[in-house]
């Protein structure tokens, strides 16, 4: 699977201003829904509901919210560059400005269920993580994420 599968530059998003967690994941799982013509109630649970289970801040400032959708035929991502950090009870403890919120199919074959370990691997480099904080624009900051794309 490659990041492109998922994402497209219209998804990405620079400076967001978010005051919480809460409030952040229930604007993007709106958002998501709304695109994936899912419904936004389902949506917002479903993502609430994850996060509840542990959090998704996968440490470096990153967070990766994602949920698992019977109606969703292929992957769906949103990437959000935030203005500021904010508390994501990241397992490192440190604020989150990179978030990649995720809808997922409920099948996991192969193709379809590898899109959270895509995204996760180009977001572990340290490199990508720097590039992406110093991005001007939503397409420099597409560019640089779909650049770690893997067959």
């Amino acid at each position: 699977m490659k990041i492109r599968d998922f994402l497209s530059p219209t998804q990405v998003m620079i400076d967001v201003k978010a005051s919480d967690k809460s409030r952040l994941l229930e604007q993007l799982s709106t958002q998501a829904a709304a695109e994936a013509g899912l419904s936004r109630d389902i949506v917002v649970r479903e993502i609430a509901e994850r996060e509840e289970l542990s959090s998704t801040g996968v440490g470096n400032g990153v967070a990766l919210p994602h949920a698992r959708f019977p109606n969703l035929k292929t992957p769906f991502g949103l990437l959000v560059r935030l203005r500021h950090g904010i508390d994501f009870d990241a397992i490192d403890g440190e604020p989150v400005d990179i978030v990649v919120l995720l809808l997922l199919p409920e099948a996991t074959d192969s193709v379809k269920g590898n899109a959270l370990a895509c995204i996760a691997r180009a977001l572990r480099d340290p490199e990508t993580l720097q590039m992406l904080r110093s991005a001007r624009d939503h397409e420099m900051l597409f560019r640089v994420v779909a650049g770690h794309e893997t067959a």
